[in-house]
């Protein structure tokens, strides 16, 4: 059975940094994608960044130049490290990884293309 749990969320002032794990359990990571989502409340859930197993990446425009996914594949540990932190960024964040075929098409930020969620963990950034 697939687990995802997050930790590292908290609550800082505007322009700090936070560290998200994603430690990943009942799951060899493959070739497919990993991402990190946020959704704040009364908001769509979207995407922030998202890792192929070969480093390829992909981040969300509101997030380019300050975040930055990685992942360690002999830990099945994925990472979300977020600097210069604004108060726009508060929600609570997903990791999700796929672990089906799914269409080409979909982007990696896409929803729809990962079948496995965490439970969340919530970033507060004040002003």
């Amino acid at each position: 059975q697939v687990q995802l749990v997050e930790s590292g969320g908290g609550s800082v002032r505007s322009g700090g940094s936070l560290r998200l794990s994603c430690a990943a359990s009942g799951y060899t990571y493959s070739n497919h994608w990993k991402g990190w989502f946020r959704q704040a409340p009364g908001e769509e859930r979207e995407g922030v960044a998202a890792i192929h197993n070969d480093g390829n990446t992909t981040y969300g425009d509101s997030v380019k130049g300050r975040f930055t996914i990685s992942q360690d594949n002999a830990k099945n540990t994925l990472y979300l490290q977020m600097d210069n932190l604004k108060p726009e960024d508060t929600a609570m964040y997903y990791c999700a990884v796929q672990t089906m075929g799914t269409s080409p098409a979909l982007h990696p930020l896409s929803r729809l293309r990962y079948n496995y969620w965490g439970q969340g963990t919530q970033v507060t950034v004040s002003s």
